[in-house]
């Protein structure tokens, strides 16, 4: 009886032991699905060094960064901080356009600096349909992804692009999300590359410009996550605020481009707290506190599935221009917590 009641304990303390992991493991995970932006257009920001330093003391597991900047590349190298680094749009031509200017960007970015732990690359950031430089965006797409293949990293890192919400022609109700007239024939391919090569669609979600352009219309709380219920009913699909809403706008938009099975990872997101409309800082500490919660969760579209999301930006940048965009940062320049966050 006394070796059964062993051996019971020994089998209870194993299974609660696998508990325990698995639960780790699952916290891990969570703690890792939020991650921050990293601009540097500023002249008073601390080091690239101290930056990654900043990262690891408080748990923020992934970064993004607007060019392969070198002083940055050379701090992450061995921190195991998961990296979306850009190809600026003034390398987008010449990476289109010239297989060979790929293959030698991805080897003075990425093969030369093993030790990071690159994760997407974002061809072009917000990049307009009218623009010059939309030509050559999917063409630079396939020249980094042949070079990432020709290097044996295409399981390690994804290619994709970073796009903004105006692509959408219609967004409300969710349900009835579509590209624009003017942007699917800029998207639409897109889409396609991201289903042949199981890349996600890197989306900047800013509920902020949805209220401040129409206050009128959005109410503050659905903004802030800070709706006492449902606002919007879309179906059997109840919002109770306005970032579920765009995304699973935006998943309906990709459903009809041909991309049903194409996920979304939020590559920007944030609150200014001065400069302009409702841009406080307790507003931007109640938008960042419950979009780290939130984004554990999923969407009522997608309900289940944490979303990749980081966190613009960590720094105030004062080379920006004036307004709103000098004040969405997480942290000051002299590397303090703005809004008492927590990460992880």
């Amino acid at each position: 009886m006394a070796t059964f009641f062993a051996m019971n304990n020994k089998s209870f303390m194993a299974t609660m032991l696998l508990f325990g992991l698995l639960v780790a493991s699952l916290e891990i995970t969570g703690a890792q699905s939020v991650g921050a932006c990293y601009g540097r257009n500023g002249d008073n920001l601390p080091t690239p060094a101290d930056v990654v330093a900043l990262y690891n003391t408080n748990g923020i597991g992934r970064m993004r960064i607007y060019y392969p900047d070198t002083e940055t590349l050379q701090a992450l190298r061995g921190s195991n901080i998961e990296l979306i680094l850009d190809v600026p749009k003034d390398s987008l031509q010449s990476l289109g356009s010239d297989a060979s200017a790929a293959t030698q960007w991805v080897q003075n970015n990425i093969v030369n600096y093993a030790d990071v732990k690159f994760k997407y690359i974002a061809v072009g950031n917000e990049v307009q349909p009218t623009e010059t430089a939309a030509q050559y965006v999917l063409p630079a797409m396939q020249n980094v992804h042949n070079a990432i293949v020709s290097a044996n990293l295409q399981n390690q890192i994804k290619v994709s692009t970073a796009v903004d919400t105006g692509l959408l022609g219609t967004s409300y109700p969710s349900s009835r999300g579509s590209f624009s007239d003017s942007a699917s024939s800029y998207i639409t391919p897109i889409v396609t590359f991201l289903v042949n090569n199981g890349s996600p669609l890197l989306a900047n979600v800013y509920t902020y410009f949805s209220y401040a352009g129409n206050p009128q219309n959005i109410q503050l709380p659905y903004a802030l996550f800070t709706s006492p219920g449902v606002v919007v009913q879309d179906g059997n699909l109840g919002y109770r605020n306005l970032f579920d809403a765009v995304m699973d706008a935006l998943y309906s938009a990709l459903e009809k481009a041909g991309g049903s099975n194409v996920s979304i990872v939020v590559s920007e997101s944030g609150w200014p707290s001065e400069g302009g409309t409702a841009a406080t800082v307790d507003n931007a500490g109640t938008y960042y506190r419950n979009l780290i919660n939130h984004v554990k969760g999923g969407t009522p579209k997608k309900p289940g599935r944490a979303i990749e999301t980081y966190l613009f930006t960590m720094f105030n940048e004062n080379l920006k221009a004036a307004g709103i965009e000098q004040h969405f940062g997480l942290f000051t320049t002299d590397k303090q917590s703005k809004l008492q966050l927590t990460f992880t």
